[in-house]
């Protein structure tokens, strides 16, 4: 029998998107010209309302300064990957689901024209009373952004990460 999630705070992550998106936290390094640090904001938006590190070093997500930190901490895939490991690990989990279903805390990641994989992680802030593209409000890094319609991003693919809650250590 698996253990019960510890509820997720969506709107501590929420408003720590609103705090940072066009700023950065002294607290963590920017990765912004080391490939982009749109995964960085999203896995700390993540720890505002799910404070549980997995510190496995390289399936885990944890972060302790620019050099220790796990590939799921900024890297897109390994966070999608992290994110919905069917392992019962410490840390943060979640389940794709239809954009009906996103709601503000949950990531959308985009897989842009041209490319061969996803390689963009904005966090949810707002959903309109009929989630669509045209409003659902993302926050991001890489191109530093806080409310902007989804719509207005040019993606070939999409995918909607439902954050459930996180395990325990």
């Amino acid at each position: 029998m698996s253990a019960p999630l510890i509820p997720y705070n969506r709107r501590s992550a929420v408003e720590y998107a609103h705090t940072w998106a066009y700023g950065r936290n002294p607290a963590y390094f920017d990765y912004q010209r080391l490939g982009g640090d749109c995964t960085n904001f999203a896995s700390q938006c993540l720890y505002a309302g799910a404070p549980v590190m997995n510190w496995r070093p390289e399936t885990g997500w944890y972060y302790q300064n620019a050099n220790r930190k796990a590939p799921a901490w900024t890297g897109v895939e390994f966070l999608f990957r992290f994110l919905t490991r069917q392992e019962e690990s410490p840390g943060p989990v979640a389940v794709l689901v239809p954009l009906e279903n996103a709601l503000p805390g949950d990531f959308v990641q985009l897989r842009f024209p041209g490319a061969s994989s996803f390689g963009h992680t904005p966090v949810i802030v707002s959903v309109g009373p009929k989630p669509a593209p045209d409003n659902l409000l993302l926050a991001a890094h890489s191109m530093d952004t806080d409310y902007r319609p989804l719509d207005t991003y040019d993606y070939a693919q999409l995918r909607i990460l439902h954050i459930l809650g996180a395990r325990k250590d």
